[in-house]
């Protein structure tokens, strides 16, 4: 840029450029493209024409501005002036000039554009072509070095005097000497090309040199354009601010009036309220000085009152405190004498087993039994009656003896000598002795009525038990001693205590349980301590009930723990509340805060669905189990996670009872296993013994085994129990009930074998007894091995050897037992037995078991025989005569040597005659057969037999059904249909189906012929084995492939080569039209997405000759006609299938194109199903949470077992008193949920796969040549079927927010605003997704603020929604979020809500009346908002408007239009304020809600035609109502109405001057009234009624004093106006203020009156008020045939 700036481009601009400008350019660069690559089109015709170049032209820098007005004034005023002409003609050429220049620089500007763009390209060609020959070069190079290393390669074959090698050699060298040559070639061409392209852009280079200057102007130019235009919108914002300021400042003002009017209007009626209120003040402050009084001595009198209520309130909490103490101890007192007597009848059970088990007569031992314990029962009866008695005795002593001592010391001081004891002391000790001497239980004491001798109650309060409850000594309680009676007041029970006496007036007056006002303080208090930890969780209207903290997992179970050790487990807390939560550690439960140490760092404020850790930690310090609870507290309220320390357990058992050794020969020696198995977490010492042996274990172990829950009688009814039953077998030799009860229990032993001195286990009792049994002989046959006793390990086995060694033939059986050192574990029991044998010759199989055989098929097996003999036998083999046609033995006789075996060959042939033949040996049910076989053994008597089993079963199979009818079947389709195969064998048979049927079919052109196969047998092509009995479903597959009859057979072969036969019909059809495809696969399909797919309906009918194609029939009928041929889908309306045309027609030789869309959706059930299980899960909750509360402090002394069969109970109970009916109305699904548990569906889908098979009806002739709605005839058998495979997965991008709904719903919005909503979408698939948007309707209220491009996997996006209503409609659309893997749609709904108000002015016109000038009226009016949405309103005069001066200047209305003489806005107040106002002037309408509006209309002179508009404004842009205001002034307060309008309603500007009233009385003159009479005549014999006007006389209500309340009236000249055929009624009268009189007037042609003369007749109407005024009446009457058709008649 040089130094001159912008002025010297310009001259060098014009410099290179002279005169021609712009063709000197054009024709250069012509002569310089002639000599270059590049033609004169692509420079210049080529150019494209450069955006922004022509808004640039059409700105406003180059249009010419008008000048302003006063410039145009000075203009014309000097306009003859001869240089200022001069002047303007300069302007006009430098303008021209101007506009050339710069048209010159868009022409260069372009070029410049043309250029730079060349030059890209051809820097870019140049790269490319350096880059070519590069390649070029380094190809020949590679050439150069093949050649090289070819010419040393065919040396060396030379020198080999290899000619072949050399000659290929040579070949190959020419070939790369020609590849050499054309890169040669190449690279002069790539060279030449190169070196034009660089002259060429050298070129280029040297014209953008040139124009640089110009480069620079335009961009000079074009920062000048901003900076001009910008100076112009500041210029232009500048103005419009001001004139914002001036229209503001006037609102403001007219504003400002209107309220100092209103605020004077209401100084008055304040003035007034604020003395009236002052005076009001004083008064209650002289009423408050003196309640103030009256209140403080009843708030001291009702203050002792409230401090004696309060003692006695603390008294009867405490009583109460007591009275729940003694009920909880007698509900235990009741569940143990419940246990009681579940163990008396336990007991009474097991003496009865062991009775009947020993062969007694139980009913007579139970009988004498409770004999004995009705005798005990009265026995105890008795002493507790005598004990009674003495105690009534000595009540008795001990209260004469107090009343003689009350007596001596009223005659006589009290005098206590030290260590004297009194009666008293004396008779608490008698009574002390004598309850500590006795067993029996003892009543309570009772105290003793005489206040002198009260004594502490003693705490040993027993009361007497039933008959069947156990005696206990409580002489041995250890806290007998103790003192727990304590006054419920301290205090209470003191000598010198004296109680208070409440005066009686107070006793009258307060209520027992205190006032009121009391129980209303205590409440609100407890409720405040119980709000300030616990507060009720409220979101959405919906209150949070149950659980406020899920743990997982839901126990803390410790197993198997070891003392000593530590061990630790983390819980979860998930909150499951609705919103944000805290949570808080209470503590473990009593019983666990020695052993569980809970480690939890408080979250802070924790959101739905969060979580955190919880650490506890359990070190234990006794083996025990511990049972209880970790205790939490939520905002929501308190809940805990159960606990649970299991200590190490025995869980021994033996894999059988049972040890069978079978036959085996004495002397032989055999051996079997028997595991012992622990699966429990602690070892025990164990060992085996034979059931009549003893097992001595130590006295230590005999332990009590006492439950937590029994209290110290419980314990020492077992210590009696343990000690009488000790007594009971030292002394006799019967067997107690307890030893009877634990033989019982046990279960292991026979009944037989229960002896009198085995050990008994009774409940938690373990004893000593040795009993010694003679050894028997079962002891020396059967035998364990050498493992008998030992430890057996935690989850462990011991394998135990049992030993049989037969001594004597016979059965031998023995009955062993496994005890154990560990008390808990019981005794096991197993029993072994075995069979001893001894013959010279035996059979080692004496059951020789063919299994399972069929009839007519020979089974052979062998029988070995063997000998203990030392001689040779003679054997003979024998059969039983019934089996001897199916059974054979060969040979019949034989020899067995010495010590030896001998083999028999068995050959077993049944025949279908085996059941009748055998008899008694075959069961004809089971099919089993016992065939007895004998050996006779020569010098023998007893032979020797075996047992031939067998289970003879049939071959048979059974096809069922035996027919097989297909019916119609089209070529293009297979028909299915399933036979059932049954094999009635016992044993499993292979099948196959043979030999099937097969066809010859001729290609089109008759010269393939070839065998095709219609039927088919599935699966397996129709071979496979059936089990036994077993039916197998087979699938026969028929598809034929030309149209015809079709019969055969179908043969079924078993592996013993037996055939059974399936009949099969069928009838072939050809329709006449044909599918493109006949099975859909459509791609895996998300919820709620499409997948489209396309098939054809072919018609390939065109001829009936059978000789050129088949042609369509139905079996051997007549074939199909040539035509138009119709289909139609048939669709069931649950399928989520759309076929699209569903009904269409195709001609001969044609296709139709059918589209078939698949949209997966859930069922409609199964939402509910879900939605209604979600309710059923929030309801239980609730309940239990109610149900719980009251418990807490129970619950937590019971086991988590117990609370969970109590909490099912419950929800049972609950559940089963509600009927079903209102159970479904309590949990009945709304829209809302319903979406919500389809969200949590389809985030969840595993997928789903279906088929769905579509027909096609067939039917000739055109679907648009049926009569009206007449279905075509479609035939059933030309019916084609289209096979769809439907996938359906879950979708990759789901709805996150709103719980998964895909339904944004905006709610009511009001037109002309905007609602957002915001959606999260989520990717839940594996893989990045790129998303794209379906196009919303651009002229519908719906956008999408943000769209995104990508979705990353497991990324969440949230979409912002707009909703822009233009008009009250319920608006909807869909917004489809489409990526590669489905596609999600949104549904969007929302409703645009117009403003619609109702205004109490029907007819949208507010008349005021009549008021005297200078006073003021108000009336009323109200708005009613009956839409959904509060609604911001304005209220506007027209006479306020900013357009009211420009609409002033216009012609009035009466002189544009005759129809509308009056204006919107009518005569004013002189003064310049307004004739109405209105209150209030904006504000808010709520929803349904309404506001009353004040109108004062206050005129200042006389007018009848004061008028405006009062227009309604909604949400500032809408006018929703327009109120007319009407109102007339009067001057005086009478006023006349009626008549037709004789002025105009404009006043005039002239100015009337005033007259006072002297004057005015002398300027009174007649005010004229016009009334026009029209009398309708349409028939001229009937009469017609006569025509009647009215006339109104008021009297308007004022607040001027006036002498007269009233106005009279008068008319006169009424005799001259009835012979005319008027009648005037009221002709005179009066009106009272504020009110108004109506003058009816009647007129009714006169005989004499001609219709084409109108009658005109005149009256005087005197008014008489305040002053008197007269009027004119003007009565013109005439007859008309039609209304409105009178002529135009002038005063």
């Amino acid at each position: 840029m040089s130094p001159e700036g912008p002025a010297f481009t310009d001259q060098r601009v014009h410099r290179c450029f002279p005169a021609g400008g712009m063709l000197s350019l054009i024709s250069a660069l012509k002569m310089e493209e002639d000599a270059s690559l590049f033609p004169e089109g692509e420079l210049l015709d080529g150019v494209p024409l450069v955006e922004g170049e022509k808004d640039k032209l059409e700105d406003a820098e180059f249009e010419v501005e008008p000048l302003p007005l006063e410039a145009e004034g000075r203009a014309n005023l000097g306009c003859h002036s001869p240089q200022k002409e001069q002047i303007a003609d300069a302007e006009g050429r430098k303008k021209k000039a101007t506009v050339q220049e710069r048209m010159e620089a868009l022409y260069l500007r372009k070029n410049l554009s043309h250029l730079d763009k060349l030059h890209e390209e051809k820097d870019l060609f140049i790269q490319k072509t350096r880059e070519e020959l590069r390649a070029c070069r380094q190809r020949m190079d590679l050439i150069t070095k093949q050649q090289e290393s070819m010419a040393a390669k065919v040396a060396a074959e030379r020198e080999a005097k290899n000619t072949a090698a050399v000659g290929r050699l040579q070949a190959a060298s020419r070939r790369l000497c020609m590849e050499l040559e054309s890169e040669r070639a190449q690279q002069q061409k790539t060279q030449a090309t190169l070196k034009e392209s660089e002259n060429t852009m050298w070129h280029l280079e040297i014209r953008e040199g040139q124009l640089e200057d110009v480069r620079r102007a335009a961009q000079e130019e074009a920062a000048a354009v901003r900076r001009h235009l910008q100076v112009q919108a500041a210029e232009q914002l500048r103005k419009e601010k001001e004139t914002l300021r001036t229209v503001e400042r006037s609102r403001l003002l007219r504003v400002r009036k209107s309220a100092y009017l209103q605020k004077e209007h209401g100084l008055r009626h304040q003035k007034l309220v604020e003395d009236a209120q002052k005076n009001h003040r004083v008064a209650v402050k002289f009423l408050k000085a003196s309640l103030g009084r009256i209140r403080e001595r009843e708030r001291k009198e009702e203050l002792e009152s409230r401090e004696q209520m309060q003692r006695r309130m603390d008294a009867v909490l405490a009583l109460k405190n007591s009275i729940t103490a003694n009920r909880e101890t007698l509900r235990k007192f009741q569940v143990r004498g419940q246990a009681r007597a579940e163990l008396a009848e336990q007991k009474a059970q097991a003496e009865k087993g062991a009775i009947l088990a020993q062969g007694g007569d139980a009913f007579k031992h139970l009988f004498h039994q409770r004999r004995r314990q009705e005798l005990e029962a009265q026995k105890r009866a008795f002493e507790e009656e005598q004990k009674l008695r003495k105690q009534e005795i000595v009540h008795r002593i001990l209260k004469e003896e107090a009343e003689e001592e009350d007596r001596r010391k009223k005659r006589h001081p009290p005098t206590k000598p030290e260590g004297r004891r009194t009666v008293r002391d004396k008779t608490w000790s008698y009574i002390s002795d004598f309850c500590e001497g006795k067993s029996a239980a003892v009543t309570p004491c009772r105290p003793l009525e005489n206040d002198t001798f009260a004594h502490p109650k003693t705490p040993w309060l027993v009361e007497a038990i039933s008959s069947d409850s156990v005696q206990v000594d409580p002489g041995n309680v250890n806290w007998e001693d103790e003192t727990l009676a304590e006054p419920e007041i301290s205090g209470l029970w003191n000598e010198d205590y004296k109680p208070y006496q409440v005066p009686k007036e107070d006793v009258d007056r307060k209520p027992v349980g205190g006032t009121k006002m009391d129980k209303d303080i205590l409440a609100r208090t407890m409720e405040q301590l119980r709000g300030t930890v616990i507060h009720k969780q409220v979101v959405s209207g919906r209150e949070f009930k149950g659980r406020p903290f899920n743990s997982k997992p839901k126990l803390i179970h410790f197993k198997d723990f070891d003392i000593g050790k530590v061990y630790k487990k983390k819980i979860t807390l998930i909150n499951a509340t609705y919103t944000i939560n805290y949570c808080k550690l209470v503590g473990v439960s009593e019983q666990l805060k020695d052993f569980i140490h809970v480690d939890f760092d408080p979250p802070g404020p924790m959101s739905a669905g969060m979580s955190c850790e919880v650490l506890v930690t359990f070190k234990p310090m006794t083996n025990k189990d511990l049972e209880g609870d970790v205790s939490f507290l939520a905002q929501t309220g308190e809940f805990s996670v159960p606990l649970k320390c299991s200590t190490k357990k025995c869980s021994l058992s033996l894999d059988k009872e049972l040890v069978d050794f079978g036959s085996y020969v004495v002397g032989e020696t055999a051996s079997r296993i028997i595991t012992l198995t622990n699966a429990g977490g602690l070892g025990t010492r164990f060992k085996f013994l034979l059931a009549s042996e003893s097992c001595e274990m130590d006295i230590s172990q005999s332990v009590l085994k006492i439950s937590s829950v029994f209290t110290y009688e419980d314990k020492s009814f077992y210590e009696k129990v343990t000690t009488s039953f000790s007594e009971q077998h030292v002394e006799g030799n019967e067997s107690s009930p307890i030893e009877e009860t634990s033989q019982k229990e046990s279960g292991k032993l026979d009944s037989k074998e229960q002896e009198e001195g085995r050990p008994a286990d009774s409940e938690g009792v373990t004893m000593t007894t040795i009993v010694n049994i003679p050894p028997s002989e079962e002891q020396t046959e059967i035998s364990l091995g050498e493992i008998r006793e030992g430890e057996i390990g935690p989850f462990s086995s011991i394998k135990v050897p049992v030993i049989f060694t037969p001594v004597l033939p016979g059965a031998v059986h023995t009955r062993f037992k496994v005890v154990f050192k560990n008390p808990q574990c019981p005794t096991l029991c197993f029993r072994v037995i075995g069979v001893a044998i001894d013959v010279p010759v035996w059979v080692p199989k004496p059951n020789v078991d063919l299994k399972i055989c069929m009839y007519d098929r020979l089974y052979q097996d062998s029988v070995l025989v063997h000998t203990r003999s030392k001689a040779a036998l003679r054997l003979k083999f024998e059969v039983c005569k019934e089996l001897r046609g199916h059974l054979e033995l060969l040979p019949e006789m034989g020899y067995i040597q010495a010590l030896s075996s001998y083999s028999v060959q068995l050959k077993f042939l049944p025949r279908h005659s085996l059941p009748e033949d055998a008899g008694k040996y075959f069961d004809k049910e089971s099919r089993v057969l016992e065939a007895p076989m004998t050996i006779r053994v020569a010098d023998q008597t007893k032979p020797v037999g075996f047992t031939v089993h067998a289970i003879v079963t049939t071959s048979d199979m059974e096809l069922s059904p035996s027919e097989v009818d297909f019916g119609y079947c089209t070529i293009y389709e297979a028909v299915r249909t399933q036979v059932s195969l049954c094999n009635h064998s016992l044993l499993p048979q292979e099948f196959g189906f043979v030999g099937l049927p097969k066809q010859i079919t001729v290609t089109a052109s008759a010269s393939v012929v070839f065998l095709c196969q219609f039927v088919d047998i599935q699966p397996n092509d129709g071979f496979g084995t059936i089990l036994p009995l077993e039916t197998l479903q087979l699938d026969v597959v028929f598809q034929p492939t030309k149209a015809r009859d079709y019969n055969f057979e179908l043969v079924c072969k078993s592996e013993i080569n037996r055939c059974f036969k399936l009949t099969c019909r069928a009838m072939g059809v050809h329709p006449p039209l044909e599918l493109s495809h006949y099975q859909i696969k459509f791609a895996a399909t998300s919820l709620y997405d499409t997948s489209v797919a396309t098939l054809y309906v072919i018609n390939s009918h065109v001829s009936v000759n059978a000789l050129i194609h088949s042609v369509p029939r139905v079996g051997s009928e007549e074939a199909c006609p040539v035509g138009p041929t119709s289909f139609e889908f048939l669709l069931s309306p649950d399928l989520p299938i759309t076929i699209s045309p569903s009904v269409g027609t195709v001609c001969p030789g044609k296709r139709c194109l059918v589209q078939v869309a698949f949209r997966p959706v859930l069922p409609s059930k199964l939402i509910q199903q879900e939605a209604f299980q979600a309710l059923t899960k929030e309801a239980e909750g609730k309940l239990s949470y109610k149900d719980m509360a009251p418990q807490r402090k129970d619950l937590q002394r019971q086991s988590v077992s117990t609370l969970r069969l109590q909490n099912r109970d419950r929800l049972f109970r609950a559940s089963s008193n509600q009927p079903p009916e209102q159970q479904k109305q309590d949990l009945r699904c709304s829209s809302h949920e319903d979406q919500v548990a389809r969200a949590t569906l389809v985030r969840s889908f595993p997928g789903k796969f279906d088929k769905f098979v579509i027909p096609c009806v067939v039917a000739s002739g055109d679907i648009q040549d049926r009569k009206g709605m007449e279905p075509l005839s479609f035939s059933p058998h030309n019916t084609l079927y289209l096979e769809l495979w439907c996938p359906a997965v879950a979708p990759s991008i789901v709805v996150t927010s709103n719980k998964g709904t895909t339904i944004s719903n905006f709610g009511h919005i009001a037109v002309g605003h905007c609602g957002v909503k915001k959606v999260s979408i989520q990717n839940i698939s594996p893989e990045d997704l790129a998303v794209e948007f379906s196009m919303l309707n651009p002229n519908g209220p719906f956008v999408l603020l943000n769209p995104i491009r990508k979705l990353l996997a497991g990324e969440t996006q949230v979409l912002a929604l707009s909703f822009s209503p233009r008009e009250s409609v319920l608006a909807q659309e869909a917004l489809d979020i489409i990526t590669k893997r489905g596609t999600l749609s949104l549904t969007l709904v929302g409703t645009g809500v117009a403003s619609m108000i109702t205004c109490s002015i029907e007819g949208d016109v507010l008349n005021m009346g009549y008021v005297i000038a200078r006073e003021s009226v108000s009336s009323g009016f109200k708005l009613q908002n009956n839409c959904s949405l509060p609604i911001r309103f304005s209220l506007q005069l027209d006479s306020l408007s900013s357009t009211r001066a420009k609409a002033r200047q216009q012609l009035p209305q009466f002189l544009t239009s005759r129809a509308k003489r009056a204006e919107v806005v009518g005569v004013q107040n002189h003064s310049g304020q307004s004739v109405f106002s209105v209150v209030p002037v904006e504000g808010v309408l709520e929803a349904g809600g309404a506001q009353d509006f004040t109108v004062t209309f206050s005129p200042d002179h006389e007018s009848l035609y004061f008028s405006d508009r009062l227009q309604v404004v909604l949400l500032e842009k809408k006018i929703s109502r327009q109120i007319l205001l009407k109102g007339a002034a009067r001057e005086h307060m009478m006023f006349v109405e009626g008549g037709d309008p004789l002025d105009v309603p404009v006043e005039s500007l002239t100015v009337i001057p005033a007259l006072d009233s002297e004057h005015r009385e002398e300027a009174e003159e007649l005010k004229p009234i016009l009334v026009t009479l029209e009398y309708l005549q349409l028939d001229v014999d009937m009469p017609a009624p006569p025509a009647t006007r009215e006339l109104h006389v008021g009297c308007i209500r004022t607040t001027q004093l006036s002498p007269k309340k009233t106005v009279e009236f008068s008319l006169d000249s009424i005799t001259s106006l009835q012979h005319k055929g008027f009648t005037i009624e009221p002709s005179r009268g009066f009106v009272e203020r504020g009110q108004t009189k109506t003058i009816s007037i009647s007129w009714t042609p006169p005989a004499d009156f001609d219709p084409d003369h109108p009658l005109m007749a005149s009256a005087l109407l005197q008014l008489r008020g305040d002053v008197k005024e007269l009027y004119k009446v003007l009565f013109v009457a005439q007859v008309v045939s039609s209304p409105g058709g009178h002529r135009s008649l002038s005063t």
